[in-house]
């Protein structure tokens, strides 16, 4: 049976031979593509797998590139990368059917963490088990925990989190390093990617900030 292919859509050139030579060591096949338009319109004919997607490109964007897909009709799951502070974007993203994302730089694990749930997102039970995982995660947050994570998620940097909450910047940030630790997860877009999932089950009643 044919192997999965990871997909990398990137427009910087050696960012695309650096995720290819990282998961080719890791047994993953792979195929980059630089321009979104090529990956386009190889997009019908595409082996199953996963896309690697930039938010940030040139001549179109990974929601673009995401709108596009969906136009189409394709399933392929989607893992979209972004840059730090543009966590608002990545939520969009995942809004509009991404799977994950990830906030460069990003550690190896955690791309390759992020890869494999991609790759095994069609299972229908897989999916509900991660996001009632994730529920359960995030309602043991504490009720301070979960308003900065709901901040963060909605793009507030710490200063505006401070003001709006009545506390000092420094304590938003023990919040914020005790609501990862609770979590489980090392990076932000981690915490947020669960608030996602658990916002999509049956009993999720954590709304993301506008």
């Amino acid at each position: 049976m044919p192997k999965d292919v990871v997909y990398i859509v990137d427009d910087d050139a050696p960012v695309r031979r650096s995720l290819g030579r990282l998961l080719e060591s890791a047994g993953f096949v792979t195929r980059s593509f630089e321009a979104p338009i090529e990956f386009l319109d190889a997009a019908p004919n595409l082996a199953r797998g996963c896309v690697l997607l930039d938010v940030q490109m040139a001549v179109m964007s990974g929601l673009e590139v995401q709108a596009a897909l969906d136009r189409m009709g394709s399933t392929i799951p989607v893992v979209v990368m972004t840059g730090q502070g543009d966590v608002p974007t990545a939520v969009r993203a995942m809004k509009a059917g991404a799977v994950d994302f990830l906030e460069k730089p990003f550690d190896d694990d955690v791309l390759l963490d992020a890869i494999e749930r991609a790759l095994a997102r069609g299972s229908r039970p897989h999916q509900a088990r991660e996001a009632s995982e994730a529920w359960s995660r995030i309602a043991a947050l504490s009720q301070r925990e979960r308003q900065v994570l709901d901040a963060i998620a909605g793009g507030q940097p710490n200063k505006i989190i401070a003001f709006r909450l009545g506390i000092s910047i420094r304590t938003v940030e023990v919040h914020r390093a005790r609501m990862l630790h609770r979590l489980g997860v090392r990076q932000i877009g981690e915490a947020v990617r669960l608030l996602i999932l658990a916002d999509s089950t049956p009993q999720g009643v954590l709304r993301l900030s506008p």
